[in-house]
């Protein structure tokens, strides 16, 4: 079975980029989460993403690198594994340039000669340890957690994530659902995260699931499969070309998955892990080190204190484990 990475990448010190975000945004402004630093700085750690890829993850068929036109110079851009994917090549012109996370996520089934089996990593998602195809697929499905999770619904993100569970409760019967997908539902492997699933079993609805914040298994399937049935939210939420409260997000699709049964139940907890690196920085490392976990995000911050010293020393933490050049750097 074959099965593609996809990354998402962005260099805002790249001229042509500040130009479009000078047009459509103003300046950087960390007052304002959606247009701050830490949502678009590059700290200089892709290319331990790439040599994590090559030493713990050769089995991969293909990289598809995902910008609005940029790489970094030392990126070996006739690697065969690689494919360089400019925006315009699969999302629609009319919504271009776009800085919204969200749609850049939402067509990534258009990306050209994209397989069926994916996995959809962010760039602050490393692979830190040996680790097979088994992790993210069995049998042609993806592996996942189904569990559900409370959802205050204040921040932009967890408006968006209600915006997606709005869809799903549109086309599933959570009743029927979880009748049928019992076992993957209430699966002893997830432990206490499935509380919330056990209390709410009589609720008639579903509510936003866990969200693990790392690498995610996709069928390209699946993505057509909600713009047969959603397209015309979609397409509209296309129009934003900065994160919005009314944006659908790619958890619509995992959920989707979910609700379809096209998953095998996994404890994605048990081998990945989120650092926010304002008030973790040191347990990251710490983990890069010991390699103590599969897959980990580096989740940054514009609160981060110190933070030159802090990206150098996880740049050392990676030099412990990833120090040579992997074949996709110049």
């Amino acid at each position: 079975m074959d099965i593609d990475f996809v990354i998402t990448w962005v260099d805002m010190n790249d001229p042509q980029w500040q130009k479009d975000f000078a047009t459509y945004a103003g300046k950087i402004n960390n007052n304002t989460n959606e247009f701050s630093e830490a949502r678009f700085r590059e700290c200089g750690l892709l290319k331990y993403w790439f040599r994590g890829v090559e030493k713990f993850a050769p089995w991969v068929r293909k990289i598809h690198f995902v910008t609005c036109g940029q790489h970094p110079e030392w990126l070996n851009l006739n690697h065969p594994k690689l494919h360089p994917v400019h925006h315009e090549d699969y999302i629609p012109r009319q919504f271009l340039p776009c800085f919204n996370s969200s749609l850049i996520e939402i067509y990534l089934h258009q990306i050209p000669d994209l397989a069926e089996h994916f996995v959809y990593f962010n760039d602050d998602f490393f692979i830190i340890n040996n680790i097979t195809e088994k992790r993210f697929f069995t049998d042609g499905l993806p592996n996942d957690i189904a569990a559900f999770r409370f959802n205050s619904g204040l921040s932009l993100w967890n408006k968006c994530l209600k915006n997606n569970i709005a869809i799903i409760n549109k086309h599933f019967d959570k009743k029927e659902i979880m009748k049928r997908d019992h076992d993957k539902w209430f699966n002893k492997n997830y432990g206490g995260k499935a509380n919330l699933t056990w209390l709410l079993r009589p609720y008639p609805q579903f509510i936003t699931l866990r969200t693990p914040h790392n690498a995610q298994p996709y069928r390209k399937t699946t993505f057509e499969e909600v713009w047969n049935y959603a397209g015309n939210e979609l397409a509209e939420m296309s129009n934003h070309k900065f994160r919005s409260p009314e944006d659908y997000t790619q958890e619509l699709f995992r959920t989707w998955q979910i609700c379809r049964s096209d998953f095998v139940p996994y404890n994605t907890y048990n081998d990945t892990k989120m650092f926010p690196l304002a008030f973790r920085a040191g347990k990251a490392m710490k983990a890069i080190r010991e390699q103590s976990y599969s897959l980990i995000c580096l989740n940054d911050s514009i609160h981060i204190r110190n933070f030159e010293n802090t990206v150098q020393n996880i740049h050392s933490a990676f030099e412990s484990i990833l120090p040579d050049k992997s074949t996709f750097e110049l």
